[in-house]
């Protein structure tokens, strides 16, 4: 469910990163930057081959841990939406060895990166330099935002006085927001994105898949929002029809339907649509899903679970709460349970999610 995807659990450990091989003695070949730490790491993708891919999956890496992430939930209905499979959301600290790994990993192994936070003035956010050492690039002064930023900003109630052409720690901070990572040698527009024209933040796309976002929630989604047309011609469905989604509310424990359930996860599978089942302590309703892009499918196999279930389609989780106050039939058996369990989940055992 959308609502648990925070849940996700946090990247505790990481395989140690393979330590650079000693340069050649030979006449160094003219390549970009990011085209020799590709060799080097051994990945065989270019930048601009990476930038132009068709997009099945996507990871979101949330960097800053001091506060409460509502951008990774935002980022799954997203990417639920546009259909594509969101694999991985990792939570990680203001630290630049943790975002080298993670943004280098990432961006080996999924089609479209996001990562949110870390890109304000002051000495902790260090995203943009540590983005930039993980595919050794140098970090630029970017004109165009720079541009922008003097044009668009407007001074706040107690900000300190300062000139945009002369130096100062005020100048120096706001400069640290526009020096981007750059490949001096690919094409700018592929590297820098501005999705909003009220806003100068720009987007930064570095390894032509790893896309740098602000953590400010209201930044974060405009400037999502704002990708859309810029990926949309690279999606598995250009149409951006999505994923079809049914909830099914269900008075039955886990335990009691996992047999159903297995049999059905099996059954559909080939049609491309995966089986949910989460328990929902404290009430008495458990969660069914059935996710996939076969909208028709879905919906002609749901009236089959709800049967099984023996429940109902819901438009939200939790909709049918109320009702559990209200006079019940009898604790129903599903075949093949044992005779002990009943419909209370919080007298019966199942799993976490």
């Amino acid at each position: 469910m959308l609502s648990r995807l925070p849940q996700v659990a946090r990247h505790l450990s990481r395989p140690a990163i393979t330590s650079f091989v000693t340069p050649s003695t030979s006449a160094p070949r003219r390549t970009s930057t990011t085209g020799l730490f590709n060799s080097i790491m051994g990945s065989t993708a270019t930048a601009d081959e990476r930038n132009a891919r068709t997009i099945h999956t996507a990871a979101c890496l949330i960097i800053g841990d001091e506060t409460k992430d509502t951008n990774s939930n935002y980022m799954a209905k997203w990417c639920f939406n546009l259909g594509i499979n969101l694999k991985r959301i990792e939570v990680i600290a203001d630290d630049q060895d943790e975002i080298v790994e993670a943004v280098r990993r990432m961006s080996d192994r999924y089609d479209f990166v996001v990562t949110s936070g870390g890109i304000g003035p002051t000495h902790d956010d260090i995203t943009y330099q540590s983005i930039a050492k993980a595919f050794g690039l140098p970090l630029k002064l970017n004109q165009e935002a720079f541009a922008l930023m003097k044009k668009i900003s407007v001074p706040r109630k107690g900000d300190p006085p300062f000139e945009w052409d002369k130096p100062s720690p005020v100048l120096t901070a706001k400069l640290r927001m526009v020096e981007l990572p750059t490949d001096v040698n690919r094409d700018p527009a592929k590297q820098f994105l501005f999705p909003c024209e009220e806003l100068w933040v720009p987007v930064a796309v570095v390894n032509g898949n790893v896309h740098i976002l602000p953590g400010v929630p209201r930044l974060f989604e405009r400037l999502l929002d704002g990708l859309k047309p810029y990926i949309q011609p690279r999606l598995v469905d250009p149409e951006g029809k999505g994923i079809a989604r049914v909830t099914i509310s269900t008075p039955i424990p886990e335990s009691a339907i996992a047999a159903y359930l297995t049999e059905l996860a099996g059954r559909v599978e080939p049609k491309g649509v995966k089986v949910g089942s989460y328990p929902r302590w404290g009430e008495k309703h458990n969660t069914v899903t059935l996710v996939g892009k076969d909208k028709a499918f879905i919906d002609s196999i749901a009236p089959e679970v709800c049967h099984y279930v023996k429940g109902r389609i819901v438009a939200n989780e939790g909709d049918d709460d109320a009702d559990a106050a209200a006079p019940t039939e009898p604790p129903v058996q599903v075949a093949g349970a044992p005779a002990s369990e009943t419909a209370d989940v919080t007298t019966t055992g199942s799993g976490t999610k």
